[in-house]
Formats: structure tokens, C-alpha cells, sequence
């Protein structure tokens, strides 16, 4: 099958985010998990460590898999790679990825240091080593799964029946990259409410909103074009280097 070696780089991604999922949650306090938890329910505290990641495992399946397979059917009928260009080699699946993504995370940090200046706050917190090494490659598979292979998928699709009688469907893919990338900062909101102790993403500090939005939509950008030039396996290279940088580099220095 022509798809085959497509889908299998896919079924490996789901994989190793599941299993990393069942790590993560079966030998993890939450509370290391999420910076700013406080507590857990006494009903959730008392399931065991190895149920808990389990059903994180599972529901990680199940979901990105879904996500990871609609989003390769929106790729096949938009003419894109899909998960990656099988007429590329090293340098496109990972070397260019890497450099991008090494960047990009350096820019962050650049970006954080002048938003913390002007919010007069010490700048997002990031999770222990090797918590942190964990959170980067999970957040690279899932969060690309969802918001550029899936997300961007979906919108370039709806805007290129639109677009495409007049030949812009570059124009719906760029669009739809946008969108993406404004979805995957919004998708931080949750953690920034939490750490920031804000009952509404409105109480949330200005600076902390601009720098949500602004270092997440760059980098989602970022990576929304190397999955429209290589697929799912570049956007996440540039994703996972960023986050390298960011969570765990970084926090040794800062």
C-alpha cells in the first residue's frame, strides 16, 4: 500500500506519546506535572499510579490517533506530505527541523526575558529535569497532532472550497496556519489561568496574555511551515528543539 509507511511513522508517533503519557502519570505526582496544582481530589487521588497512566495511555490512542488520521486525509486531499515527504532525506526530516526549532527556542527565551521586564514577573515557570525533557517530546507529538496536522488540516480544507475556484489555495493554507497557531496559544490559557491563580483568561496579567499568544503563535507558525513543506515528522523536529531550548536548556542558565 502506498500509504503504508505514512501511516506506520503515524501509529509510531501515537506510540511513544502513549507510552510516554503512561511514564509521565503511572511515576509522576501531578502536582509535577502541572506547575501551580495544589491538590488532587481524594476520589482521584486514590486510583493508582499505574491506572491513571494507563487510561492517559488509552485515551492518548484513541484521540490522536483519530486526530492523527483525519488530519492525514485532510493532507492527501490538499496535496500536502502528510506525515512526512518521502522524497526527502535527513536534512528536511531532521537536521533543517532542528535548526528551525533551535531558533525558535532561543527567540522564546529572548521573548520572555522582555515580556517579564514589562509585566514585572519572573517569566513562565518550566518543569524539572527530566520531567521536562518528557514534557517537550510529548507536547512535540500531541500538540502537532492536534493543531497543525489536524487543525490546520481542517481549515485549509473548509477555506479551500472557497478559495480554490480563484487558485488561492495558498492563501487557505497560509489562512488556516494562522488559525492553528492563534488555537494553540489559546490552548495554553488553561495552565496560564493556573499558575497565575486568574479564575478567567480576562483577569490574566496583559503582558502574560501577550507573551501566551505571541511566543506560542511564532512558534506555531513556525511549525505550521514546515508541515505544509514536509509533514507531520518536520513540524514536530521544529516543535520538540524549541521546547528543548525552552523548557529545559533555559531553566539550567535562568
Amino acid at each position: 500500500m502506498k500509504n503504508k509507511p505514512q501511516l506506520a511513522v503515524l501509529a509510531g508517533l501515537v506510540g511513544v506519546y502513549a507510552l510516554l503519557a503512561f511514564i509521565t502519570y503511572a511515576f509522576v505526582p501531578l502536582e509535577q506535572i502541572t506547575p501551580g496544582f495544589t491538590g488532587m481530589p481524594a476520589d482521584l487521588a486514590a486510583i493508582p499510579g499505574w491506572l491513571l497512566g494507563l487510561a492517559n495511555a488509552g485515551i492518548v490512542l484513541v484521540a490522536y490517533g483519530l486526530f492523527g488520521l483525519a488530519g492525514y486525509w485532510f493532507a492527501i486531499r490538499l496535496g500536502l506530505p502528510g506525515i512526512f515527504r518521502e522524497a526527502a532525506g535527513w536534512r528536511e526530516w531532521l537536521w533543517r527541523p532542528a535548526l528551525i526549532g533551535l531558533v525558535a527556542g532561543v527567540l522564546l527565551v529572548m521573548l520572555d526575558r522582555v515580556f517579564a521586564a514589562l509585566g514585572d514577573y519572573p517569566g513562565f515557570p518550566h518543569p524539572t529535569f527530566p520531567l521536562s525533557l518528557i514534557g517537550s517530546a510529548t507536547a512535540a507529538i500531541g500538540e502537532e497532532i492536534l493543531f497543525r496536522s489536524f487543525v490546520l488540516g481542517l481549515w485549509a480544507t473548509l477555506l479551500n472550497l472557497a478559495l480554490r475556484r480563484w487558485g488561492k489555495t495558498g492563501w487557505a493554507l497560509w489562512i488556516a496556519n494562522a488559525i492553528a497557531a492563534l488555537a494553540f496559544g489559546a490552548s495554553h490559557l488553561p495552565a496560564a489561568m493556573i499558575l497565575f491563580g486568574a479564575p478567567s483568561p480576562a483577569e490574566l496579567p496583559q503582558a502574560v496574555l501577550g507573551e501566551l499568544f505571541l511566543l506560542n503563535g511564532l512558534l506555531g507558525l513556525a511549525a505550521g511551515e514546515r508541515y505544509l513543506k514536509q509533514g507531520l515528522v518536520a513540524a514536530v523536529g521544529v516543535h520538540f528543539f524549541a521546547d528543548i531550548v525552552w523548557h529545559v536548556i533555559w531553566p539550567l542558565f535562568s
